[in-house]
């Protein structure tokens, strides 16, 4: 350990050396007045892949680049250099003849990680790499850190997340994600928009967080002297958007749960909820079929997605099924023959599955859906009906009241998406907000509080509406084969760094 640890204090210390060296630099350059912090603008007429994509028609032609300077081979009176924008990288060779005596000087004494523009002429060279042939190399903004080696990139998860910049400039795979994530999202935008949708903004901070069940953040409003909390779901004030005449809307926004970190959860993560008046959740099923397929095929070009190697087609249509219908196929037990609470505890004995007091024959038979059903839903996969116990703001189904018009979406094993037919009665509301009261009494921190404003709205006229969330997170994830939510999220949620 004593080893380990005077290999590391050696490893600082050359770090260390190296960038006084680049202080040293920046001293230089300063007084000689060549500060490049003084640099306000440098026109770019290209980036590096459009060059290559565009070979043939900018061959001799000059054009201007930007971006940081990845790799130098110094070879005398000329030079090779690389330079790394936001679409990829592409070569220079630097000649003293070309640029200059000083301007070549200059060129040999920068760093790896400096900010550079560079004009040159698009070339070919003997060994077929498209290039530029420099005439004019300018420092644009200097580098005062070391970069991890390049060649092995940066592969430290924790220093990945953390220093998310660093990330993307040393792992072009983790650069596409997040060009992918933004795709996923404006085609998304532009799917709902073409639907008919608008996109609207609902408040962070609310003084009744609802519309989920999970724990909120709480925290205190100073000008009112009010407790506030921040949203777990975007649900209550699109649905007063219906009752208020917008019959199509939905919102992409950060919603805030106030639990565990793992590779599927974030505290801090996007929802998109979408509300159609005069639909139901068939009409959801439909939206959503139709909306993945369009995203995976603008995006990736294709609706089959290969995620940990296993491949998920959603060209075909996807699969429907009954949460009874799949507890039964995957557990062998049939809850349509089960009538009380005490043969439901019963038959979760029987199967090792713990339940707690406060549940209900419904909440049974959803901790079998977890337990026996979820991770064999690999394939896109509609899960309907689920009983009324965890589905506090779904109507009910008209011949089984015991059970509500509503679907969880899987893909994966994981749940991708919530829907419903949305409850528009009120009376029927209020008596389920007094069961979610009577779970919070009992110690249940993820229950519903009564939310008046939301009842007086629903009192004044809520049409037939489909409602909808999606987690754009995992969405992302699926679509870029990405193994953690981490992995999609550019600054997540890290557990602070002991002293």
């Amino acid at each position: 350990m004593a080893q380990t640890n005077n290999q590391k204090n050696a490893a600082q210390q050359d770090v260390n050396e190296l960038r006084q060296i680049r202080f040293d630099k920046l001293k230089e350059l300063q007084d000689a007045g060549n500060d490049p912090f003084v640099i306000t603008k440098y026109d770019v007429s290209h980036h590096s892949t459009d060059i290559k994509e565009n070979f043939d028609s900018l061959e001799g032609k000059t054009v201007t680049v930007a971006g940081r300077l990845m790799s130098k081979r110094v070879m005398g009176k000329a030079s090779f250099c690389n330079i790394q924008d936001l679409k990829g990288s592409i070569q220079s060779y630097v000649a003293r003849d070309c640029i200059g005596e000083e301007e070549y000087k200059a060129f040999k004494k920068m760093d790896i990680g400096d900010i550079v523009g560079l004009k040159g002429e698009v070339f070919k060279t003997k060994t077929g790499e498209i290039s530029l042939h420099a005439t004019e190399l300018v420092l644009l903004s200097k580098s005062l850190q070391i970069l991890p080696e390049k060649f092995h990139g940066l592969t430290n998860t924790d220093t990945r997340y953390r220093q998310r910049y660093i990330d993307l400039i040393m792992n072009a795979e983790s650069k596409q994600t997040f060009i992918n994530r933004s795709k996923i999202i404006s085609t998304i935008r532009r799917y709902l928009d073409s639907q008919g949708f608008m996109e609207v903004e609902t408040p962070m901070l609310v003084p009744n967080a609802g519309g989920a069940a999970a724990r909120p953040f709480e925290t205190h409003f100073n000008a009112l002297d009010e407790d506030v909390k921040l949203r777990i779901s975007l649900e209550l004030y699109l649905k007063r958007l219906i009752v208020g005449g917008m019959e199509r809307v939905y919102e992409i926004g950060r919603v805030f749960r106030n639990e565990g970190l793992d590779t599927r959860h974030n505290p801090e993560f996007t929802l998109m909820e979408l509300y159609q008046a005069y639909t139901d959740y068939h009409g959801m099923m439909d939206l959503t079929e139709n909306l993945y397929r369009f995203v995976a095929q603008e995006v990736l070009g294709t609706t089959k997605i290969t995620y940990n190697g296993i491949e998920m087609d959603l060209g075909k249509p996807f699969e429907r099924i009954t949460m009874l219908d799949a507890v039964k196929k995957y557990s062998g037990v049939d809850f349509n023959e089960i009538e009380t609470l005490e043969q439901a505890r019963a038959v979760a004995k029987e199967h090792h599955v713990e339940y707690e007091e406060r549940h209900k024959k419904g909440d049974i038979l959803n901790l079998f859906f977890e337990e026996f059903v979820e991770e064999h839903l690999v394939q896109p996969t509609f899960v309907m009906d689920h009983p009324i116990e965890i589905s506090p703001l779904t109507k009910k189904k008209p011949e089984n009241p015991d059970y509500v018009e509503r679907f969880e979406f899987f893909m994966n094993g994981w749940e991708m998406a919530n829907a419903y037919s949305e409850l528009n009665d009120p009376i029927d509301q209020r008596e389920r907000f007094k069961a979610q009261e009577e779970l919070l009494a009992q110690g249940d921190e993820e229950a519903n509080h009564t939310d008046e404003d939301f009842l007086y709205a629903l009192e004044l006229g809520m049409p037939p509406t489909g409602g909808i969330g999606f987690g754009i997170d995992r969405m992302v994830m699926l679509l870029t084969d990405s193994p953690a939510i981490r992995d999609v999220l550019l600054f997540p949620t890290m557990k602070p760094l002991s002293d």
